[in-house]
């Protein structure tokens, strides 16, 4: 779900973020608890009050995670480089550019499997 999809409010109640973002509450917990950028604000009876931002950030930890096949240390790693790099695609791709083209963890993943049935296959013979 892209950015203009989230509703034009200024917070959200957890409820709706997981609604938003296809998350489950548990999940956006453990989430907070791993990840110190995302910080939601909490009502004085404890309720958690998610930003626009917040909700991005949980877009680009699940996109991390889910589809490019990120560990949890390697995407808060990630999201700490980017936020110190800074907000724009342009740092971004700029790395890119510099370390060759961009492969994601899951394709490699599928890479290694595929050369290791090939050996597999080779050894039989």
């Amino acid at each position: 779900m892209a950015t203009r999809d989230i509703p034009e409010k200024e917070t959200f109640r957890i409820g709706e973020v997981c609604r938003i973002t296809a998350t489950k509450p548990f999940v956006l917990r453990y989430w907070e608890t791993e990840f110190p950028m995302l910080q939601p604000l909490h009502t004085p009876k404890g309720h958690r009050l998610y930003r626009r931002e917040d909700i991005e950030t949980v877009q680009e930890i699940k996109r991390l995670l889910y589809d490019e096949g990120f560990t949890i240390a390697g995407a808060r790693k990630h999201l700490r480089e980017a936020a110190n790099g800074g907000n724009g695609s342009t740092g971004e791709s700029a790395k890119r550019d510099d370390a060759g083209p961009a492969v994601s963890r899951k394709t490699l993943v599928q890479l290694r499997d595929e050369l290791r049935a090939i050996l597999t296959l080779l050894d039989g013979e």
